[in-house]
């Protein structure tokens, strides 16, 4: 199966963008320098963007206009001597190191070189031109600004390049954190919001597709923020237009990205073969920077995806091989393999019940199949001994517990060394009087109290060679009775406030006739 990623959105982006107008500030305490700038610079064009004026005429002034306009200015004009024969020095530096803008190209303009000395304003001073206003000709000024333009341009771009990866590196993070395919979905929504900017209730969908071979796919939908009235996803088909499909079947059909003027389609394909598309649409005109956020980012959640169902898969194996294994316990005490399936899904509610976190309980889940493996090395005329065993036979019985430690205790895999905690101590009793250690309370590690209640609750009304099933009634007299000592007064609790889903186990996993 293949596996298609798409994102539909129309976004909105808040990052700097480069205007269709160009601002530009002129600081001067000399109406008539304003006056020529403007007229000078009148039919100025550059890449299909005139010049917007914004004056100042004191470096104070100027300081307040920056610090008051949302826009970012691409280039200022600053007079040298103004209110104080350094005003434009200090402007200049104020721009510099408290403002911190390093994007906005200074141009010094002076009527009095004296007072500021060329070679060491340039060098003092973080400006990018200077000028004498008696050297500074029409087409000088013009060069000056398509030079300085050009310049913020490409400024405001590597800028957005750095900005846009660095939300792709902790994106990327954020993939790798995730634990479960929803998870990663709503991750993805979250992430492809943080690095274009784009507005939240627009349109993002994820899908996955198939049978790409024959030129034909089906879309299922991952993640996607637009919902109906009843909570639940709209129909693919009221997002995923005959447009919208039209043009993923074309970079599916070409092996390759598309990039069009108000939408996007990045395709990757892994080492392992799948396939990937990554589909933005915008109202207005998507920059060439964003096409490129958009490559690298549709490429990182291609990799954390396949990453994220190698890990479901080896997870699927590990809990399927704990099942295997303590069914062939159970099956060799002659017991029903349901049992352990019971007794992991009751301990995994038992522990989302109290409180533990998901991933905590889910580990809880699949090691707690393992808590009878020590029986592997009891006799068969002990294990399934169909009368009261004898003080000799019960000793060797309750060697299980060790048994079951020392065979999963070497293992470095996560699951398997919880599995032999649970195996060495889910005997142990909360008031002290369980076995091998004697351990009491908080002193037995909660995945084997949890276990050890839901091993109990399920085998009391389980048929055994020893006994006959429990009624619903007698068992939970039982751990009325038991609560508080052998059991966990919290963790019965939980259970008899949930008896009807702890119930129900029976009935999704229920023993062979």
């Amino acid at each position: 199966m293949n596996d298609t990623f798409i994102f539909a959105e129309d976004t909105k982006d808040d990052t700097p963008v480069l205007a269709t107008k160009w601002k530009i500030l002129v600081v001067d305490d000399e109406p008539e320098v304003h006056n020529i700038t403007r007229l000078v610079l009148s039919d100025f064009s550059f890449e299909n963007g005139s010049v917007e004026f914004n004056s100042a005429f004191s470096a104070k002034e100027a300081k307040q206009i920056m610090l008051e306009t949302d826009e970012q200015f691409a280039v200022a004009l600053v007079d040298v001597v103004m209110e104080t024969n350094h005003a434009g020095l200090e402007f200049v530096k104020w721009v510099r190191e408290e403002l911190n803008n390093h994007q906005i190209r200074l141009i010094l303009r002076t009527g009095q070189p004296g007072e500021a000395p060329e070679e060491s304003v340039i060098r003092d001073y973080d400006i990018n031109d200077y000028k004498n206003k008696t050297e500074l000709t029409a087409l000088r000024l013009k060069t000056s600004i398509y030079s300085s333009l050009r310049s913020y341009r490409d400024i405001v771009t590597i800028d957005k390049h750095r900005q846009g990866l660095e939300k792709i590196i902790a994106a990327s993070s954020e993939f790798i954190a995730c634990d479960t395919l929803p998870q990663f979905a709503s991750t993805i929504l979250k992430q492809v919001v943080l690095v274009l900017g784009i507005d939240e209730e627009e349109i993002i969908c994820c899908a996955a597709a198939t049978d790409t071979a024959q030129q034909n796919y089906k879309v299922n939908i991952l993640a996607i923020n637009h919902y109906n009235e009843k909570g639940c996803f709209n129909d693919a088909d009221e997002i995923l237009t005959e447009e919208v499909n039209s043009r993923l079947k074309q970079a599916l059909r070409i092996k390759q990205s598309v990039n069009e003027k108000d939408y996007f389609v990045g395709y990757f394909t892994t080492k392992r073969g799948s396939e990937n598309l990554l589909y933005v649409s915008h109202q207005q005109h998507l920059e060439p920077v964003q096409h490129s956020l958009l490559e690298f980012f549709a490429n990182n959640i291609a990799v954390a995806y396949e990453n994220l169902k190698l890990r479901d898969t080896v997870k699927e194996s590990q809990k399927e091989l704990s099942y295997i294994i303590g069914e062939a316990v159970e099956m060799r005490s002659k017991e029903t393999g349901s049992h352990v399936r019971r007794v992991a899904c009751a301990s995994y509610m038992l522990a989302i019940n109290i409180g533990i976190p998901e991933h905590q309980a889910e580990m809880i889940k699949l090691a707690s199949p393992l808590h009878d493996v020590g029986k592997v090395g009891i006799p068969d005329a002990i294990l399934n001994k169909a009368g009261k065993h004898t003080a000799q036979e019960w000793e060797i019985m309750q060697t299980h517990s060790m048994i079951g430690y020392e065979m999963l205790a070497k293992s470095d895999n996560p699951i398997l060394k919880l599995g032999a905690t649970i195996a060495h101590q889910h005997h142990e009793k909360w008031d002290g009087s369980g076995y091998p250690q004697g351990l009491k309370a908080n002193q037995i590690d909660i995945a084997a109290r949890i276990t050890a209640l839901a091993d109990v609750f399920d085998a009391l009304g389980s048929r055994r060679c020893y006994k006959e099933a429990w009624s619903i009634r007698q068992i939970l007299d039982l751990l009325a009775q038991q609560r508080g000592k052998h059991f966990e007064p919290k963790l019965v609790d939980a259970l008899l406030e949930n008896i009807d889903d702890f119930i129900q186990l029976r009935r999704d996993y229920p023993d062979p006739n």
